[in-house]
């Protein structure tokens, strides 16, 4: 990491104006700030340290990389440092400049002989030599691809990401996500009778294998399958249990039935997970027919047909979490602005929000309460029926307590509670009766120690009525679940009263 150049142009005027000049790199628009207030999605630190006249900004984070954001919503890596950044400004316009100029018969000589003097002068006292156009292209290259998914810059309002600056092409998701697993099969593939442990007893990697093997397919493989597929029985019912029993029952060995079946019985989620299995005494081509029905149903060999969360779940387990929380982000922004993508197939007048909500819940597992919030929030918007919205609002609320958004969290409920009270149509006749009912009496009960807890004496004796009025709606079963946290609530509140 190097910010020599950057205290040279700070450091002398003349420098900066030629920056500026020959560039359009002006340090003294930092003061101005960017046109929007932006962070970093991986919640870097950003530092302001030139403005374009456009209304760009360039920006030095945390590890000295220079990020250029424009006016018009789009942001990259452009450099290593300060210093490779401006070097690849300064060679780049200089070769964009020599091709204007030969596609240009009227340009101004006097202006095109000024920027190259200036840009030499530039060059010359922040000590960079010239290097070919080719070498400075590799580098941006490279500085652009780092961009995701450390350096992804969001809009700090509205917290969608910004466009890449780019179009470099990117390898899939599932490549970085599948990596160890086929380095993985490989051990298993040779013999290495350590690594078959290792891995079959390792939750994550004995996962990732057999999602490697799901797209090498091979015949020498069944082996090591059935290894993996006793230990996948010891997590109960997972995509990857069913995964591996349809792996091993594609090669129609029906001495593989025993096997099958025991992993069947392991408990009551595989036995229900992996019902419709043929019986002891199936044909193979009973085995192979119900495998193959499965596969093209579930699985199949072409990773870009699995769902986004299949990579997202699999990379943050893994640790990869600014490369999950990443794509997170970038398909909310697209159902944000494109809601036609939420219709469903059966009914394309309908809305099915299945997908909001799952985002809500995988960013939540991230620890991104931001983006659960932004995704949860759209979910509510959507809701038509009555049930639906409650059940929607109650979650919001949730999120915006744990958030620390109190009073965000209090316009929730009162929405809910308005719901209640005037639902639109019969879907929520029973919501007393059942533990729906004591869900939403105790999210207001914990709202209230919340208020308390944070001295909003009066919005927690206002929240607590209501809370109390709830509770006195519940029938007898759901009401006795939560008259402990009730109590527990309304003596803190007089604590502060």
């Amino acid at each position: 990491m190097t910010d020599h150049a950057l205290r040279l142009l700070r450091a002398d005027t003349r420098l900066a104006e030629l920056a500026a000049l020959a560039l359009d790199f002006d340090i003294d628009r930092a003061a101005h700030g960017h046109v929007e207030e932006v962070r970093l999605a991986s919640g870097g630190p950003l530092d302001i340290v030139a403005g374009d006249a456009g209304g760009g900004t360039y920006f030095v984070c945390a590890d000295g990389s220079m990020l250029y954001a424009d006016s018009e919503g789009s942001a990259g890596i452009i450099g290593s440092s300060v210093d490779e950044a401006l070097e690849i400004m300064i060679g780049l316009a200089e070769a964009d400049e020599e091709e204007d100029d030969e596609d240009d018969e009227d340009y101004e000589e006097p202006h095109r002989r000024g920027l190259e003097e200036a840009r030499a002068e530039l060059r010359a006292a922040l000590g960079f030599c010239e290097r070919p156009p080719t070498e400075l292209e590799a580098l941006l290259r490279a500085a652009l691809l780092r961009t995701e998914p450390d350096f992804v810059l969001l809009n700090a309002t509205e917290h969608n990401a910004y466009q890449l600056l780019d179009s470099c092409p990117r390898p899939p998701l599932w490549e970085p996500v599948l990596a160890g697993g086929h380095a993985d099969l490989a051990l298993l593939r040779a013999g290495d009778r350590a690594a078959w442990g290792a891995v079959a007893e390792d939750p994550v990697r004995r996962r990732l294998t057999l999602r490697a093997a799901q797209f090498d397919r091979a015949e020498g493989d069944l082996e090591a399958l059935r290894h993996l597929l006793r230990h996948e029985a010891s997590a109960s019912m997972t995509d990857e249990l069913r995964l591996a029993a349809v792996l091993v029952g594609l090669r129609g060995d029906t001495g593989d039935l025993p096997l099958l079946h025991e992993v069947r019985e392991t408990d009551f989620d595989t036995a229900c997970g992996l019902s419709g299995m043929p019986e002891p005494g199936a044909s193979a081509d009973e085995l192979c027919e119900w495998a193959q029905e499965l596969d093209d149903s579930l699985f199949g060999a072409d990773p870009a047909d699995e769902p986004l969360s299949t990579w997202t779940d699999l990379a943050r387990d893994q640790g990869m979490t600014e490369l999950a929380r990443v794509a997170l982000i970038r398909d909310l922004d697209e159902i944000v602005m494109d809601q036609s993508r939420l219709r469903r197939p059966d009914a394309p007048r309908a809305l099915s929000t299945a997908p909001l909500r799952a985002l809500a819940r995988d960013f939540e597992e991230l620890g991104d309460r931001t983006q659960a919030l932004r995704a949860q929030r759209l979910n509510t918007a959507l809701q038509e029926k009555a049930w639906d919205r409650v059940s929607a609002l109650l979650d919001q609320a949730r999120l915006e307590r744990a958030d620390g958004q109190l009073a965000q969290a209090v316009r929730s409920l009162a929405n809910l509670r308005a719901t209640l009270t005037a639902p639109g149509d019969d879907s929520l006749r029973h919501w007393q009766g059942v533990y729906f009912g004591r869900f939403i009496a105790e999210e207001h009960y914990r709202l209230t120690h919340a208020l308390a807890d944070a001295d909003l004496a009066e919005e927690a004796r206002t929240l607590l009525g209501s809370a109390d009025a709830i509770l006195g709606e519940l029938s007898g079963n759901a009401a006795n679940g939560i008259r402990e946290l009730a109590e527990g609530t309304g003596a803190r509140v007089r604590e502060i009263s």
